[in-house]
């Protein structure tokens, strides 16, 4: 297929009227993303070919803002679907290596262009592909670690669910294991809530505990402690044999004021009677 020319034609219109032969140049340029593209489409809703051409438009255009708008666009929706950036980084850069290419033909069939017109062009072309390239990192990384510390968050708040039953009694029921990385999730979100919510009573229900190490019976008699400093009242319900057995032989003792109980319902009945 030959490429279509009039003298006419400025650059943009000139890409816009050889856009398949644009599209099959810029698929022989990005060898390992052209596989992919499909399953992008399907991923993230993203079609690159599609915006391969917004991209150029805004380059030859000199839209900085509207080129930094679709970086940013383009750096959240990468990061929203976990895309390989690998992939991006070659199609941006399989994008400027096709676009010099028709602005090489471009200028050979218009056979006017000065060698200062071509190095501001250049320095115009490849600065905005750069800014381009910089703009979507940023928003990709910003993006991706606001996911991940939301993601912590959840994960620490499902680790430590305290469920408000009254105004001033909540359960904290705890389920799989604890290791020391839970448990200090376990004080932070344990005594914050207790000052937060002016917590009376908290019932702790270990029934969802198989073992546990001696370092975390330490450290949640340590937090049952610091609640008791804070004015709340701590149950315990639903101690299996296995921490039992550890706890005598580590010499732990609950404090005087901490009551436990077989199970939790025997605390919810207790606690909830009016």
């Amino acid at each position: 297929m030959e490429l279509v020319f009039q003298n006419s034609f400025n650059l943009k219109k000139f890409i816009e009227q050889n856009k398949q032969i644009f599209e099959e140049t810029l698929l022989v340029e990005a060898i390992n993303v052209k596989d992919k593209i499909h399953d992008i489409l399907i991923i993230g809703n993203i079609n690159l070919v599609n915006n391969a051409h917004k991209l150029v438009v805004y380059i030859i255009d000199g839209k900085e803002q509207e080129l930094q708008a679709f970086a940013k666009q383009e750096g959240i929706a990468w990061a929203t679907h976990s895309i390989t950036l690998s992939f991006k980084l070659e199609w941006i850069q399989a994008i400027r290596r096709t676009l010099w290419k028709f602005i090489q033909k471009y200028n050979e069939l218009r056979g006017h262009t000065t060698i200062e017109d071509f190095f501001l062009m250049e320095q115009q072309i490849n600065n905005l592909i750069d800014q381009f390239l910089n703009a979507f990192f940023i928003n990709y990384s910003t993006y991706k670690d606001s996911l991940i510390t939301a993601q912590k968050q959840l994960v620490e708040n499902l680790s430590v669910p305290i469920i408000p039953i009254t105004s001033k009694i909540c359960i904290l029921p705890l389920i799989g294991s604890i290791d020391s990385f839970r448990t200090n999730i376990l004080e932070e979100k344990v005594l914050m809530e207790i000052g937060k919510l002016r917590i009376q009573t908290l019932i702790i229900d270990l029934s969802g505990i198989a073992d546990m190490e001696n370092e975390v019976i330490d450290h949640l008699m340590k937090i049952i402690d610091g609640a008791s400093l804070m004015g709340c009242n701590t149950v315990i319900t639903g101690l299996r044999a296995e921490v039992v057995r550890k706890m005598i032989h580590l010499g732990a003792n609950f404090d005087k004021k901490t009551k436990t109980l077989g199970t939790l319902q025997q605390a919810l009945k207790e606690y909830l009677i009016i």
